[in-house]
């Protein structure tokens, strides 16, 4: 399948996301666009993998709702790319070794392309559908390890040039 073939919002509900976490999607959406109108990216990816990156909160809405997105994802023939922003969204990433201390696949779920660091920074700035700044994220975030906050603030150190 094609990304330009893709209906985010369709397979959303399709998967039964519930109508908050679409509007959060489309929140997301709109702030990764911002980001990517002035980065080397492949834009529609960012969109469509920002629409779709909350979709395994059908499942779940623990930790585990990336790593299920990405499956559901697979499931539906989508292409890597879309599975991978999916699966590297939650905070900066998670380790393989963060992974399996969260009893997850122990699979590297850190964003390396340009399109999964935007779509991941772009959510960790969206509250509900409200943007939030990075410090108010890292005060939300203070459970997570001093790495994963420091791969969060260096994240936005990276993308926020692209604002």
């Amino acid at each position: 399948m094609k990304i330009s073939d893709i209906d985010p919002i369709t397979l959303l509900k399709k998967s039964g996301c519930p109508d908050n976490v679409i509007e959060h999607c489309i929140s997301v959406r709109d702030l990764a666009v911002v980001f990517a109108r002035n980065a080397p990216v492949d834009r529609e990816l960012v969109e469509k993998g920002a629409l779709l990156h909350d979709i395994g909160r059908c499942r779940t809405h623990s930790i585990a709702h990336g790593q299920a997105g990405a499956e559901i994802c697979r499931d539906y023939g989508l292409p890597e790319e879309i599975c991978r922003i999916v699966e590297t969204h939650i905070g900066a990433g998670l380790t393989a070794e963060e992974c399996r201390e969260e009893g997850l696949k122990p699979i590297d779920c850190v964003p390396k392309t340009l399109e999964e660091k935007i779509v991941a920074h772009a959510d960790n700035l969206i509250k509900g559908t409200k943007e939030i700044t990075i410090d108010e994220r890292l005060r939300l975030s203070a459970n997570l390890s001093e790495a994963a906050r420091k791969r969060m603030k260096d994240l936005s150190d990276e993308i926020e040039k692209y604002r």
